[in-house]
């Protein structure tokens, strides 16, 4: 059964179309990275998932069941950490998880366990009015928690976090995959994404562009391979024969001394034969593999939020 399954999902409001006929299958099990830039889509289609917004056509389930007709059966699955979600004033970080322990019916979880987990159990008894914005994050994230759900929804859940605070994120992600929950969640942090995602999902303008493991991304840009080599002197007249071999993309000098190829990896060695036959010194070569980040500008042709 799939965690998440979604048919030729379409949002329109008025003239403006949100979300043009994704298709998106996430595996049970699987921790899977949602990415666009602002305003690609990307809230509108978790919001179809929570039925908060109703699709224009197309469909989408949850463990079998429909978010729309079935939208109950749907949630009771999920632990949902939504962007912007504001606590309660009044009510201390404990009372969070318990109201959070009543609506899920999980009676023998300890709220000061969760609070522990993440991270803010010395703040239990103090009322969310006075917590930081990343205080404020991690108990959402712990109300997410409670009950133990099968698919835990997150909307850019290292917001407010400071480096320590998004590294134990990340862990606590791990560790719920490891227990067999699915994971699904959007940041605009790539380096989040890289660090735990099975695969990703690319949104651009409502359309989902590619949907991939990150090394099957790297793939299908060539490899994603960038070969830097620096040579004793650079022969121009030799780059067309570097261009010329299988498994090359691109050959660019860098100065007097230094080329970047963008190739596969079967190409490297051959790249390295090549400029040894035509009688050029190489003094030094490394690999650099494509990033999140790289990618992900080669598919919306913009940076990372």
């Amino acid at each position: 059964m799939k965690a998440i399954d979604a048919a030729e999902v379409s949002k329109r409001y008025g003239s403006t179309t949100a979300l043009d006929r994704v298709d998106l299958a996430v595996e049970e099990g699987e921790t899977f990275g949602f990415l666009g830039p602002n305003g690609a889509g990307k809230s509108t289609f978790i919001n179809i998932l929570l039925d908060f917004a109703k699709p224009s056509d197309g469909r989408v389930g949850i463990f079998g069941n429909d978010c729309q007709t079935e939208g109950v059966a749907a949630r009771e699955r999920i632990g949902v950490l939504p962007e912007g979600y504001s606590t309660i004033d009044r009510l201390t970080g404990r009372q969070h998880i318990e109201y959070a322990i009543r609506s899920k019916n999980a009676h023998d979880t300890n709220p000061l366990d969760v609070l522990d987990r993440v991270g803010i159990r010395d703040a239990a008894d103090r009322k969310a009015s006075g917590y930081s914005k990343g205080m404020a994050q991690r108990l959402v994230l712990g109300m997410a928690l409670v009950g133990e759900p099968d698919l835990l929804l997150l909307d850019e859940p290292s917001t407010g976090l400071d480096p320590n605070g998004a590294a134990e994120m990340r862990k606590i992600l791990r560790e719920e995959n490891e227990r067999g929950a699915t994971i699904f969640f959007s940041s605009h942090i790539l380096e989040q994404v890289e660090a735990v995602c099975d695969r990703v999902g690319i949104l651009q303008n409502g359309e989902l562009v590619a949907v991939d493991t990150i090394e099957g991304l790297r793939n299908s840009m060539g490899g994603g391979t960038k070969l830097v080599i620096t040579l004793a002197e650079i022969d121009e007249d030799t780059l067309p024969d570097i261009r010329a071999l299988e498994g090359v993309e691109t050959v660019v000098s860098q100065g007097d001394s230094t080329i970047e190829v963008t190739c596969t990896n079967d190409a490297k060695m051959d790249i390295i034969v090549e400029l040894h036959q035509n009688g050029i010194d190489v003094v030094n070569f490394r690999t650099e593999e494509a990033s999140l980040e790289d990618m992900f500008i080669e598919y919306t042709g913009s940076g990372g939020r």
